[in-house]
């Protein structure tokens, strides 16, 4: 077997061997980004598996990402979420940054949704939007380079719907119920750890990004690559323009800020459309 899927089933193995002793099994798995965390405390009846003790898993060292699985009931359906994302920029490799949703898949999800805190590139999205991912834009490297994992997916999985199209138009559906505005656009995503520059963010804008930041398209790769539908939405933290103020500077910690601010409309949404998912 290869070394990849040895990890990847070695740690599911263990955390399966936690949920047998509740009698859980995850229908939906969900990527907690920067700030976002605070739909695990939305989550009843939670279990929490710090990444720390899960064999050979990489463990999250980002800002506002606690690191944790936190499995239990979310609108009605029974979900493992994690509680902060892995990164390239943290210096893991792409095997190991998309290994949680693979360890995920293979515990059995039939749905991923991903989230994060992004820069709004388009000058229509301001600090609290909330933006559905509709197409993305990969700059970083492609989790899916090497030999291919055949238990996963093919050599060449198709990309052309990367999110999906009836989960989009049911959380749009839900949103306009709820009074929640959304905006909708393409994710641009690089490796950071650095914000961009001004010209950058002007570059991005004018190849079609809306949105930009440092994660989800690898995770959301390597779910496509098994079939699994995603749907994505982004929290933007910052207007990432290029008409700054002489005195502006891009801040971690007000991007976890802003994306506190905004998480409570995120899991109004992320829990009526789980809540609406048909699980066969």
């Amino acid at each position: 077997m290869d070394h990849r899927s040895e990890r990847i089933h070695k740690a599911a193995s263990y955390i399966q061997g936690v949920l047998d002793g509740f009698s859980l099994k995850p229908v939906v798995g969900i990527v907690l980004g920067s700030g976002l965390g605070k739909l695990a405390d939305e989550i009843s009846d939670p279990l929490t598996i710090p990444y720390s003790e899960i064999p050979d898993f990489p463990v999250s060292t980002a800002l506002g990402h606690k690191g944790n699985f936190i499995i239990g009931e979310l609108g009605g359906k029974t979900v493992i979420a994690m509680q902060g994302r892995i990164h390239y920029y943290e210096g893991y490799p792409m095997d190991l940054v998309t290994m949680p949703i693979r360890v995920m898949i293979v515990l059995g999800i039939k749905y991923l949704f991903v989230s994060n805190a992004a820069g709004g590139v388009n000058y229509d999205l301001h600090v609290g939007d909330l933006m559905i991912i509709t197409d993305h834009i990969n700059f970083l490297p492609n989790p899916l380079i090497g030999p291919n994992l055949d238990d996963f997916g093919p050599r060449f999985p198709d990309m052309t719907r990367p999110y999906d199209p009836h989960l989009i138009a049911l959380a749009k559906e839900i949103a306009q119920q709820k009074g929640i505005t959304l905006k909708e656009g393409t994710y641009f995503g690089w490796s950071g750890p650095t914000y961009e520059t001004p010209h950058e963010y002007k570059l991005i804008r004018i190849v079609g990004g809306d949105a930009t930041g440092m994660s989800t398209i690898p995770e959301v790769i390597v779910a496509r690559h098994a079939s699994i539908p995603v749907f994505g939405m982004s929290c933007i933290t910052n207007e990432a323009h290029d008409n700054y103020s002489a005195d502006y500077e891009n801040n971690g910690h007000d991007v976890v800020e802003a994306a506190n601010k905004a998480a409570g409309r995120m899991c109004a949404v992320f829990t009526e459309l789980i809540r609406r998912l048909e699980i066969e």
